[in-house]
This record gives C-alpha cells, sequence and structure tokens, in this order.
C-alpha cells in the first residue's frame, strides 16, 4: 500500500459498516467497530457478545482472538480498498503464517476489546505485521501475521 492518505477521524470510521469493508458476513464477523486507519495500522474495537461462534463458557475463545486479529487486517485492506483507491471490490487475504501466538487471557462475554494490527513489512505481495488485543488496557494476546490478498 502506497499513496497519500488523509486523516480520518475515528467519528467517520465508526460511521462505516463493517460489513462494507470484510468478505466475512454474519455470523463469522469478529470485529465491531474500525476506529482508527492508518497506512501502517489499524485500529478495531468489538465487544464480546454471547451470540458469537467463538465463545465458549462465557469466553471468546483463543481462535476468535486470532480472527479478530485476522479481521483487523482485513478491514485495513478493505479501507484502503473502498475508501482511498475509491474501488469497492472487497479483497479477500489469505493467511501465510502465525507465529508466537500468545494468549495471555480470554475476554468474558460483555468484554470491550481493543486490536491494533501494525505492519512491519510489505514485500512481493506478502505483508508481515504484528497484533495485540487489549481488554481494559491489558495486553491479553499478540501475534505475528504474514498474509497476502488473493489472486494479486
Amino acid at each position: 500500500m502506497s499513496g497519500d492518505v488523509r486523516v480520518y477521524t475515528e467519528e467517520f470510521l465508526r460511521s462505516i459498516d463493517v460489513h462494507e469493508i470484510l468478505p466475512q458476513q454474519d455470523p463469522f464477523v469478529m470485529i465491531g467497530n474500525l476506529v482508527h486507519f492508518e497506512l501502517v495500522s489499524s485500529v478495531t474495537e468489538t465487544k464480546i457478545e454471547e451470540s458469537c461462534i467463538f465463545v465458549d463458557n462465557g469466553k471468546m475463545s483463543a481462535a476468535g482472538l486470532f480472527e479478530n486479529m485476522a479481521q483487523t487486517c482485513a478491514a485495513r485492506i478493505g479501507f484502503y480498498s473502498k475508501y482511498v483507491l475509491h474501488n469497492n471490490e472487497i479483497k479477500i487475504g489469505v493467511i501465510g503464517s502465525i507465529r508466537n501466538y500468545v494468549v495471555h487471557r480470554l475476554p468474558v462475554i460483555g468484554s470491550l476489546i481493543v486490536t491494533k494490527v501494525n505492519v512491519v513489512e510489505e514485500v512481493f505481495g506478502m505483508t508481515l505485521a504484528e497484533a495485540e488485543i487489549r481488554c481494559q488496557g491489558e495486553v491479553i494476546a499478540t501475534a505475528e501475521v504474514r498474509l497476502a490478498i488473493a489472486g494479486a
């Protein structure tokens, strides 16, 4: 991703329906709102709901947390495509690898999680990103994610 990007307000970002920028659809949407966007980072907020397919015994599972990280990456790509490039085609990302995935604790139903993804590098159509999920200011999960855009 390259080019000049204007600063988008949190209010504007929160007004976007994430279904417009994600390839996933309900019941498989694991993010609530995109709240920050830059070329090299994105942040989402998500309230853990009982209806979430990755909730088990009152907590979001480790698989659900990772899917939340992956969809935060997808939201960054989808937002860039739609609002920066003005292309309505939703890009599909493919996870190439996951490294150093650590879950410190699982969030309970009703918790608000904040997920931040920072791009470390983009080369030959692959993106390496570091992801972090916080709940009440505490880091609860981290990972390194390598992904590519299908067909790119």
